[in-house]
């Protein structure tokens, strides 16, 4: 399918890459198909990538995954609001957080306390907000970001 995007200009997009949010996402109710995009010559999957609508061309959020910017990341989420992604296991969930880049990079921040979890087998996601009191909205993740770089031996921080 021909999917028109405003930073990715218009791409073909296999239907298996279709992920369904049926509440839609939070401010964006409305919006309920998405996919995952990445901007990347080779076929590996970069640190951020870019959680997709298929319903507003306009709408795109850099996410990560929440283990990129704090390896202890446990969130607690009632069962009830996973219920209808279908049977969750490790080898099919995946979980997102989205991440705010502001003009000072430096202020970059990701919001761990609403992350994405994503059955990919069923292909449902949904965005939910954790139980857990430590996981801020803007968690700072400049210095996590620099240090990952430094330790491949890069200078550039995204």
């Amino acid at each position: 399918m021909l999917v028109k995007t405003k930073h990715f200009g218009e791409i073909d997009l296999a239907d298996d890459k279709v992920l369904t949010f049926e509440n839609g996402i939070m401010g964006f109710e409305d919006c309920k198909r998405y996919a995952i995009l990445f901007n990347n010559e080779n076929e590996e999957r970069p640190l951020i990538s870019w959680l997709q609508s298929l319903d507003e061309p306009a709408l795109a959020l850099p996410i990560i995954n929440p283990l990129s910017v704090k390896n202890d990341y446990d969130p607690v989420v009632e069962d009830g609001l996973l219920a209808k992604l279908g049977e969750l296991t490790d080898e099919n969930v995946a979980v997102f957080v989205t991440l705010t880049i502001p003009p000072d990079i430096t202020k970059m921040t990701s919001n761990l306390k609403a992350p994405f979890v994503i059955n990919a087998d069923t292909r449902k996601g949904c965005q939910v907000v954790v139980d857990n009191t430590d996981y801020p909205v803007k968690f700072p993740v400049y210095e996590q970001f620099r240090k990952m770089k430094e330790a491949k031996g890069d200078d550039n921080v995204c």
